[in-house]
């Protein structure tokens, strides 16, 4: 296994290009399961978790292959409708196998999903919204079991107690496509993801209305054909390469980004002072300005998204002044306080709030990446340091991130992998 180490100090320039969204990949390759046609899709990911859910395509069946950015899938052994446990259990986007899977078979067996350990996800939203659809559901040594005659048309409503759900808004919208009559999501997720993944259903011969605001409506149709499309960029990882040219104060033109997915993390950042000047799909970042500590609060989208709390913490916390950072989507999302805090940081956390008191510096120290985004967190801490941060557990950075060290590298940073 291989660790990330880091020679902090060195001031990032130079151009980067956004990857196509994981988040929204993996959702419209699960999609892929509701025809028997072919499908392409462009500008996808290199990923660990875009390769995952085509393992797991091939598992149901299909014939995928990446090439470059580009997957193609067809049709192959028809039939087969359950998601192993050892495939599911690696990331917990696979889970989203279980609407389309039960949209076109009308039977899915499906194992409850693994990922990173961020605190409580239950997937009760996923089946309250299945079942409104017509499904029987059980749950049976960790998989759950749906199966229907014919899936109906339905009211459902997603909201939780933490807001709405991205994976259970797009497992409803992939079932209730093929099914009779019409659906209606209330407190769906507005996540630019769920949009395009509406996209995606559309040019396969869906019929979407209201994707991107909290109220979704589906008219079934009776079958879909395939369809080409080309993935949104990634704004979480545009969002982590705009926080790692502020916190070497470096100056990076950003490529390949839709900055009204960004509107929560550039008003916050407008907040800081930060020097951020929009071009035509790109975003020119500047960090040779004194910034000051601001206060953040996850919330869905568009609030400031939870999956960008972990790189803000390491901004704050070489940022003068205090910061209280909240989370209100995964209040237990806070592992990377305490591996800040080996470098040198001072965050305190008070049950779903961090408070952040900047420092002058960071120093380098061997830290562990317990999750996706605070792997990322641990990069950019590591970016802003005295001296070398090696960092464990970098599988992490691969599910979400591609070609991280090569684009950073290419910024001038000093990145290069040991082994453990």
């Amino acid at each position: 296994m291989d660790k990330l180490v880091i020679e902090g100090g060195a001031r990032l320039k130079g151009e980067v290009t956004i990857s196509g969204a994981k988040n929204a990949v993996l959702p419209i390759l699960a999609a892929s399961l509701l025809t028997d046609e072919p499908c392409v899709i462009k500008g996808v990911p290199n990923l660990r978790d875009t390769n995952s859910m085509l393992k797991i395509l091939r598992a149901l069946g299909k014939v995928a292959e990446l090439d470059k950015g580009r997957v193609s899938i067809c049709a192959g052994k028809t039939g087969n409708y359950i998601a192993e446990y050892k495939l599911v259990s690696t990331m917990r986007a696979s889970f989203c196998v279980l609407g389309p899977l039960l949209g076109k078979l009308k039977k899915a067996k499906v194992s409850l999903p693994g990922g990173c350990v961020i605190g409580v996800r239950p997937v009760d939203l996923h089946l309250k919204g299945i079942k409104a659809l017509g499904a029987d559901i059980s749950i049976d040594s960790g998989y759950v079991i749906a199966k229907t005659n014919k899936l109906k048309g339905a009211y459902v409503y997603l909201g939780g107690v933490y807001g709405s759900s991205v994976l259970a808004t797009d497992n409803v919208m992939m079932a209730a496509v093929l099914a009779n009559g019409k659906t209606v999501i209330e407190s769906a997720a507005c996540e630019p993801e769920v949009a395009d993944l509406a996209e995606f259903l559309i040019k396969m011969g869906a019929k979407i209305k209201g994707h991107g605001t909290p109220v979704i409506e589906i008219e079934g149709v009776k079958h879909l054909h395939g369809a080409t499309h080309s993935i949104i960029p990634d704004r979480i990882e545009a969002g982590t390469l705009i926080l790692a040219s502020l916190v070497t104060g470096g100056d990076i033109l950003i490529k390949n980004v839709q900055y009204q997915h960004l509107g929560s993390l550039l008003d916050k950042l407008h907040e800081a002072g930060a020097q951020i000047e929009r071009g035509d799909g790109s975003l020119r970042v500047k960090g040779n300005k004194r910034l000051k500590s601001v206060n953040i609060t996850t919330l869905p989208y568009p609030g400031f998204p939870t999956d960008m709390q972990a790189q803000m913490m390491s901004l704050m916390s070489v940022t003068p002044g205090i910061s209280v950072i909240t989370e209100k989507i995964y209040p237990d999302r806070f592992m990377h306080v305490s591996e800040l805090n080996r470098m040198g940081a001072h965050i305190q956390r008070e049950g779903p709030h961090a408070i952040v008191e900047g420092v002058k510096i960071l120093s380098g120290a061997p830290v562990m990446a317990s999750d996706l985004r605070a792997s990322a967190c641990l990069v950019l801490a590591g970016l802003a340091a005295r001296g070398k941060t090696s960092i464990s557990r970098i599988y992490h950075l691969e599910r979400g991130y591609e070609n991280i060290e090569e684009k950073l590298i290419n910024l001038g940073a000093k990145v290069w992998r040991e082994k453990e």
